[in-house]
């Protein structure tokens, strides 16, 4: 179980890729659907074949998706260009120092945090219970809990496993050598606790729900 769950949201301010700076505040009042983001994971490509949908649906009810790119090895150019191939229009935030992705505990992309309109984090966990083993999901999760938030009741479940592709975090000498990204001026405004290991399958099944 996450320690978030039933706590206020860690704010933070970061740049996005495909448009103005944001904060998390700048949100209260809306349930957001946040979730960190890959433009190399499969898994978050699945991810995405549900939320440029949803996001059509939720937005008249002030239901915000945020996605967040926190990946060491992905580059801007890279995200942005994603971004566009698979037709995202909610905010792909770069969070490349990760200092967010540590302060959420984030271990895998895609990993949802669901937070209600007063900015309490009321699910967080997997999109849905689809896995190598299982590929055909029976359960959609963030659509649930989304739905228990819209209808001002506990989403049930509050939380499950994540899963999708580790995120990649930098070795020491790869901080010491890597050089300033265009990034490096419109960092996060977050502190930065300690990273956690995982390991996760990473290649999805792809079904167009």
């Amino acid at each position: 179980m996450s320690e978030l769950l039933n706590r206020r949201a860690p704010d933070f301010s970061l740049p996005a890729a495909n448009g103005p700076r944001l904060s998390l505040t700048d949100l209260r009042g809306h349930i957001v659907v946040l979730h960190f983001w890959s433009a190399a994971c499969a898994w978050s490509r699945r991810a995405d074949v549900l939320l440029v949908y949803r996001s059509l649906k939720w937005t008249p009810l002030k239901v915000s998706i945020l996605g967040i790119a926190s990946n060491f090895a992905e580059k801007e150019g890279e995200i942005l260009h994603e971004i566009e191939r698979r037709g995202v229009r909610y905010p792909v935030l770069l969070d490349l120092d990760q200092s967010v992705a540590n302060t959420y505990r984030a271990k895998v992309t895609p990993q949802f945090f669901i937070l209600d309109r007063r900015g309490t984090v009321r699910y967080t966990g997997a999109l849905d219970d689809a896995t190598l083993e299982q590929p055909k999901p029976k359960v959609l999760y963030v659509d649930s809990a989304v739905n228990a938030l819209l209808a001002n009741r506990t989403p049930q479940p509050e939380t499950t496993p994540p899963y999708g592709c580790p995120i990649s975090r930098p070795s020491a000498l790869e901080i010491e050598i890597r050089p300033p990204s265009s990034t490096a001026a419109r960092p996060a405004t977050v502190a930065q606790p300690t990273q956690l290991s995982h390991q996760t399958p990473s290649t999805p099944p792809f079904d167009q729900r």
